[in-house]
């Protein structure tokens, strides 16, 4: 067992041995499945503490030479697997972390530190096989090829750490491309590589013949969607193992969401919310808000507005394919959103091509990095909501009406008034304050149409639902009549106890807001 070649099984161990694991194993059937064949360069980026560094090791136990994993395996997915027998422990493993490389090299070029330290390791298992003189290590794995017909599996975690931490050296960025692409690309001494990072690989200018890369990423898992994070059904699991409120959870750790997948879930937020017995900010308390702060504050025409809606409870369409892949190059607004979607701030439905603030987590990070920010107007808002809630939960129709005149005069110069829709992501933002006690739904399907706004209460917190219609230079007696008529309140399923129907108007010439608030009863 050695550092770089043929690491072993610990680190897996260390990970079913944990009070929590989750069985993710059926990655191995896919890697297996890539074995030798086109598609066997995958690059899997996803945002920090999403399990990518568990993953390798777990791939690390199963294919290195030299040890024997079988019993680590026993009751887990893959052992019920055609080929798990087949590709197990049978391979050369080259496991390389490239954080840990750009740390230690210090003064010395990355790639030749690497070179030389992985080589004297090589050297350890096929010294006769290696000349004095080869100092190159593709060299050395092609001669250990040719004469052994041995094949290696590459996992390399931190993959892009060099683009992300060293941004400004163009120089640095190109050498180190080019030694992975001589190390890996047509060489027949590789099975399969497997590299992971937080960026995609395929854009950095002429230096992208990385492009053997299958990629997964934030904007197309594709095979690799249930492995990106901890699916519902997995959660609901948990949930119901350690006595957790499945719908707590969901409100704050879902929203990522692929094709196939459509609620894909936080693992690291998951796993510290099951052990502490409460839901709170887990994945963002583990790094500073800054980095959004640099991002959100960029001045490209359109941000602001689109941060805001998404703020209120939009999405909003973007563009991915701009995106140079790195943190530096930003032309449009939509680079930056694209970027923000990579390292998990935004969540992104390919479908429909939208992005979203995911859940209750990330809205408080964005809230942190506002609070800091040249966004005061907006801030105003979001602490005059709290009031805005009390006073509608009240009754208080008159009180209602001035908090959201006041609300539409702080974002004016941001977000215009031109419709329903415009007029439903202000609505959102001013009760931005609800989302602590509620699940906010646009558009929801009722009756004979869609209610506007829905906002859900959250279990155990004794609060009544409401149901808000708005309506575009007509009145608010017109949005009670229709959420009486249509029959909104009998679309929420497995809801009984009050609802608060909340009926607003924007009148455009006197760019005032009107409402009418009524109470119901709805029985189970």
């Amino acid at each position: 067992m050695g550092i770089y070649l043929n690491p072993g099984n610990r680190g897996f161990w260390q990970s079913i041995r944990s009070e929590i694991y989750v069985d993710k194993t059926g990655l191995i059937a896919k890697t297996n499945q890539y074995l030798n064949t086109e598609q066997q360069y995958i690059c899997v980026s996803r945002p920090r503490r999403f399990g990518k560094s568990m993953a390798l090791k777990m791939l690390a136990a199963y294919y290195s030479r030299g040890c024997d994993s079988a019993d680590l395996f026993k009751g887990f997915r893959i052992e019920k697997e055609a080929t798990f027998r087949e590709y197990l422990n049978r391979y050369d493993v080259i496991f390389l972390n490239m954080q840990q490389f750009l740390i230690r090299a210090r003064e010395e070029d990355v790639s030749e530190y690497l070179e030389r330290v992985v080589l004297a390791e090589l050297r350890e298992s096929y010294g006769d096989l290696i000349s004095e003189r080869t100092t190159g290590l593709a060299e050395a794995l092609e001669r250990i090829y040719v004469n052994t017909d041995k094949q290696f599996i590459f996992l390399i975690d931190e993959w892009d750490c060099v683009m992300r931490e060293r941004q400004e050296s163009e120089d640095l960025q190109k050498q180190y491309l080019d030694f992975l692409r001589n190390l890996l690309k047509d060489q027949p001494y590789v099975a399969l590589a497997y590299i992971t990072g937080i960026l995609p690989v395929k854009k950095y200018g002429v230096h992208s013949a990385l492009n053997m890369f299958t990629e997964y990423s934030m904007t197309d898992q594709f095979d690799f969607e249930e492995y990106t994070g901890f699916t519902e059904g997995e959660v609901e699991a948990l949930c119901e193992r350690y006595g957790m409120d499945f719908t707590e959870m969901g409100s704050w750790y879902d929203g990522y969401r692929f094709t196939r997948f459509r609620h894909i879930y936080n693992p690291k937020s998951v796993v510290e919310a099951v052990r502490r017995g409460k839901c709170a900010n887990y994945w963002t308390s583990t790094e500073t808000y800054d980095a959004l702060k640099t991002y959100i504050d960029m001045d490209h025409d359109g941000l602001k507005a689109d941060i805001v809606q998404m703020l209120g409870g939009e999405r909003v369409k973007v563009n991915t394919l701009s995106f140079q892949n790195d943190m530096r190059s930003f032309r449009i607004k939509d680079d930056v959103l694209t970027l923000l979607i990579h390292i998990g701030y935004l969540g992104y439905d390919a479908e429909t091509k939208e992005a979203f603030i995911p859940n209750k987590e990330i809205i408080g990070e964005f809230e942190n990095a506002m609070s800091v920010s040249g966004w005061p107007e907006v801030m105003r808002v979001l602490k005059a909501s709290e009031k805005l809630l009390e006073a509608t939960l009240s009754g208080d129709a008159q009180s209602v009406a001035r908090g959201l005149d006041q609300a539409h005069m702080e974002v004016a110069s941001i977000l215009t008034y031109n419709d329903e829709n415009s007029l439903g992501c202000a609505i959102g933002l001013a009760y931005y304050s609800a989302r602590k006690d509620y699940k906010l739904i646009r558009e929801l399907p009722a009756g004979k149409g869609f209610a506007d706004v829905v906002f859900l209460p959250l279990p155990h917190t004794e609060k009544p639902a409401l149901v808000v219609e708005l309506k575009y230079d007509k009145n608010a007696e017109a949005a009670i009549r229709q959420i009486k008529d249509r029959q909104y309140t009998q679309a929420m399923e497995g809801y009984s106890g009050e609802i608060v129907l909340v009926g607003i108007n924007y009148d455009k010439e006197g760019k005032v807001h009107s409402c009418v608030i009524e109470r119901v009863e709805k029985n189970s």
